[in-house]
C-alpha cells in the first residue's frame, strides 16, 4: 500500500500547493518520478506529465520516452515531451553536458507551465538527494544556506517526495509491483553526484546505519540556524545601516563591535555582491587612511573617517571595471584590450602569456572580466598554494598605476581564472582528463605595460 496519507501530510505541512492547483510533474521514467506520478493519481490531484529526451543514450532514451507516454495514457493525464540536442548545446554554450541538460530542462518546464497554465512544477527528489546536495556543497565550499540541502519548495518548484528515502522508494516500487525504467548513467561514476551516491554514502552508512535520519535532523537544524542568522542580520541592518540619496553608510565603530565579526559583516554586505575574501581584506583595512576602496560586481565601498560608504557602480565604471562574459560570446573589449574566446577542436596547449587554455567543463557562466580587487587570490599555474594577486603584481614589479589596467578573468564561482597577459590559474589548466578546451586570447593592447627586470 502506498503512503498516501504521509504524502498528503507532507504537502500540507510544508504548504506545497492547494488541492485544486494544477501541477506539472517532471517524469523521467525512473522509480522516483514514477512513484510520484502514482501518488498524485491516487490522491486525486490534477496534474500533467512532462518528459525530456536529451538524446544522450541512444535507444535507451527513446525507450524512456515511450514508457512515460504510455504511463500518461494509462493515467489519462496530459503528457508533454520534448527532444534536446544536448551535446550540441553544451558545446555551443561551453558548459558541461550535465549543466546543459539542467539548463534545458528547467527552461522547458517553465515554458510548459506558463503555456499550459500549471501552478507549480513537481520534482521527484528524495531524502538521499538532499544528503548528496549537502555533501557536494560541503566539498565545494558553502555558507549556511548550502547546508540545508534541497528545500521542499523554492519558487515554482516543489519536491513532495522529500519525506521518503531512496531505499523506501525502492521498497514501495517492489512491493506494489510498479513498472519503471532504469537510467544506465545512474551507475556511472563520471559525475560528482554519482560518486558521492555510489562511493561515499555507503561508507558513511557503515559508520552510521541511521545516516538518513541523522541528516534529516541536521538539515532541519541548518535550516533553523539560517533563519536565526537572517533575523540577526535583519536586526543589525536596521541598527547600523543608514541610507541617504542612494548611498549606504555603515558605522565603523559598530562594525568593530560585531561578534562574530567576519560572518556578520559578510552577511550584511552580501546583498551588495561582496565576496568573503573582500570582506576579510576590508576588515584588515579598517584602520587605513580614508579613501581606500573595495569593489564588487555592482558596488563600491569607500572607507571614510567613521563610516563605510557603499554606492552603486556607475555605468562608466561597470564598462571599465566589470564586464560579464556569457557562454555565447566570442569577443569582448575591456580597457582598450580585446579578448577573443574560441572553443578548440582538439586538446592542445601553447606557452603564451597572452593566451589562457582552460578546461571548458570547469567554467561557470557568466564569467566576469574586471580589474583586480583587494582580496583577490589565485593559484599561479605550476603552484599548489594560493597567492594574493596584489603580491603577484609586486613580485612582477608592475607599476601601481598599471595594476588597474590589467584584465582579470573570474569564474562564476568567484575564482580567478587568468591574470590576462601574465599568468593563468593552476586549477583551470588542461589535464589528461580534459575533454573540451576554451582559449582566451588577449589582443590589441592599447596601453603597454612593460615587464620590468
Amino acid at each position: 500500500m502506498l503512503p498516501l496519507q504521509n504524502f498528503k501530510d507532507y504537502i500540507s505541512q510544508h504548504s506545497l500547493f492547494n488541492v485544486k492547483d494544477k501541477i506539472l510533474l517532471a517524469v523521467s521514467g525512473g522509480k522516483d518520478s514514477v512513484l510520484m506520478a502514482h501518488l498524485f493519481k491516487l490522491s486525486g490531484f490534477e496534474f500533467g506529465i512532462a518528459h525530456c529526451n536529451f538524446n544522450l543514450r541512444g535507444a535507451e532514451s527513446q525507450r524512456d520516452e515511450d514508457f512515460v507516454v504510455t504511463l500518461a495514457k494509462k493515467m489519462d493525464v496530459p503528457c508533454y515531451v520534448t527532444h534536446f540536442k544536448t551535446k550540441e548545446f553544451a558545446t555551443t554554450q561551453k558548459v558541461s553536458t550535465q549543466m546543459a541538460a539542467r539548463t534545458l530542462r528547467y527552461q522547458w518546464f517553465e515554458e510548459v507551465r506558463e503555456q499550459e497554465q500549471y501552478e507549480l512544477i513537481a520534482l521527484a527528489q528524495h531524502q538521499d538527494d538532499a544528503i548528496e546536495t549537502v555533501l557536494l556543497n560541503l566539498t565545494r565550499g558553502t555558507g549556511i544556506a548550502g547546508l540545508h540541502g534541497i528545500l521542499p519548495k523554492r519558487g515554482r518548484l516543489i519536491r513532495p517526495l522529500l519525506f521518503l528515502s531512496s531505499a523506501e522508494i525502492a521498497d514501495l516500487i517492489s512491493k506494489q509491483d510498479i513498472d519503471f525504467v532504469e537510467d544506465s548513467s545512474n551507475k556511472s561514476t563520471n559525475y560528482a553526484r554519482n560518486k558521492i551516491r555510489l562511493k561515499v554514502i555507503p561508507h558513511l552508512k557503515e559508520i552510521n546505519p541511521n545516516l538518513d535520519e541523522t541528516f534529516q535532523h541536521n538539515i532541519q537544524r541548518f535550516t533553523d540556524t539560517e533563519l536565526v542568522l537572517q533575523q540577526v542580520v535583519a536586526s543589525l541592518k536596521a541598527e547600523i545601516l543608514k541610507e541617504k540619496q542612494g548611498k549606504f553608510y555603515f558605522s565603523i565603530k559598530k562594525i568593530k563591535a560585531l561578534n562574530p565579526q567576519h560572518l556578520l559583516l559578510f552577511e550584511l554586505l552580501r546583498p551588495f555582491g561582496f565576496t568573503e575574501s573582500v570582506v576579510a581584506e576590508l576588515l584588515q583595512g579598517l584602520e587605513k587612511q580614508s579613501g581606500t576602496s573595495f569593489f564588487s560586481i555592482s558596488h563600491r565601498i569607500v572607507i571614510d573617517r567613521q563610516e563605510l560608504i557603499i554606492d552603486p557602480i556607475g555605468d562608466r565604471d561597470v564598462e571599465n571595471k566589470n564586464l560579464m562574459i556569457h557562454s555565447h560570446d566570442e569577443q569582448v573589449n575591456f580597457l582598450g584590450n580585446q579578448i577573443l574566446i574560441t572553443a578548440a577542436e582538439d586538446v592542445h596547449f601553447e606557452k603564451s602569456s597572452n593566451k589562457a587554455f582552460v578546461d571548458t567543463d570547469k567554467l561557470i557562466f557568466p564569467l566576469v572580466l574586471r580589474s583586480w580587487q583587494a582580496g583577490d587570490k589565485f593559484k599561479p599555474i605550476g603552484m599548489s598554494r594560493s597567492k594574493k594577486v596584489s603580491d603577484f603584481f609586486i613580485d612582477e614589479k608592475i607599476p601601481l598605476s598599471d595594476k588597474g589596467l590589467i584584465p582579470v578573468l573570474v569564474n562564476g564561482n568567484g575564482e580567478v581564472i587568468w591574470i590576462a597577459g601574465w599568468r593563468q590559474d593552476n586549477r583551470y589548466k588542461l589535464t589528461e582528463a580534459t575533454k573540451n578546451v576554451t582559449i582566451f586570447e588577449l589582443r590589441h593592447l592599447h596601453i603597454t605595460i612593460a615587464k620590468q627586470s
